[in-house]
């Protein structure tokens, strides 16, 4: 992917160094126009990334991950296809504010991660993570979880109630809710597996508002059963 021009790698060290050029020109320098600029985070194959930059020519579109091997799906695809409003990152997501200016981003998709059920600091959703991507997103910055994990959604909700964040769609179950317009419905190449599997799809949908600080939910979730494709089981015994 190093020869394709809407791919960016870029190593830590050479980062510190130098820093990203198109850190808060990315509409200007790279995408050419002034349209809200949405991330997906932990793309994958970058499923969402090129999908919703179909269905929305009038927004650009970032998919972002460290694994470059699942990543070249999307990256392909988007070349040749065209598609003008689609760029790759490949970092990890706690690096991306060395990545995007204050404010320059409007959405971010967080697509099926890892809940992270025993490292709170590791989880996409955290606190942790919401002061990241304050730095990033504008006043009324939107953020989308879509999960298989009833804990992942679990404790997310709870942190946007004690956070007092505005929750603009909540379901536990996206396919049997009505809600899964063209924009839900387009599929990672996980959660194809995960609804023949018979899991239910959760999705959350809240704006990520400034706060002095954020608190994190002092609840007890219980920790999924299952086994999860390419990833450990999510238990809290093992």
């Amino acid at each position: 992917m190093k020869d394709y021009p809407h791919v960016f790698q870029y190593p830590f060290a050479v980062l510190q160094e130098k820093g990203f050029e198109l850190k808060g020109h990315w509409n200007e320098n790279f995408f050419k126009n002034s349209n809200p600029i949405v991330l997906e985070l932990g793309c994958g194959k970058g499923e969402y990334t090129v999908g919703l930059a179909k269905l929305f020519p009038d927004k650009n579109f970032i998919g972002i991950d460290i694994k470059g091997a699942r990543m070249w799906t999307g990256a392909k695809q988007s070349l040749a296809e065209n598609l003008a409003n689609v760029a790759f990152l490949r970092t990890h997501i706690e690096l991306i504010n060395h990545f995007f200016a204050s404010s320059e981003v409007s959405e971010i998709w967080v697509t099926f991660p890892d809940p992270q059920m025993n490292k709170v600091n590791k989880r996409m959703t955290s606190t942790r993570f919401m002061k990241l991507y304050r730095e990033i997103l504008n006043d009324q910055g939107i953020i989308h979880l879509k999960t298989d994990s009833n804990f992942m959604y679990s404790y997310t909700c709870e942190m946007a109630v004690v956070n007092h964040l505005p929750v603009l769609v909540q379901t536990d179950d996206l396919y049997h809710s009505g809600l899964a317009d063209e924009i839900l419905s387009i599929q990672t190449f996980y959660e194809q597996q995960w609804l023949d599997r018979g899991l239910n799809i959760k999705y959350l949908k809240f704006i990520c508002e400034p706060r002095d600080r954020y608190a994190e939910p002092d609840v007890d979730i219980e920790f999924d059963s299952y086994r999860s494709f390419n990833r450990s089981k999510r238990s809290g015994n093992h």
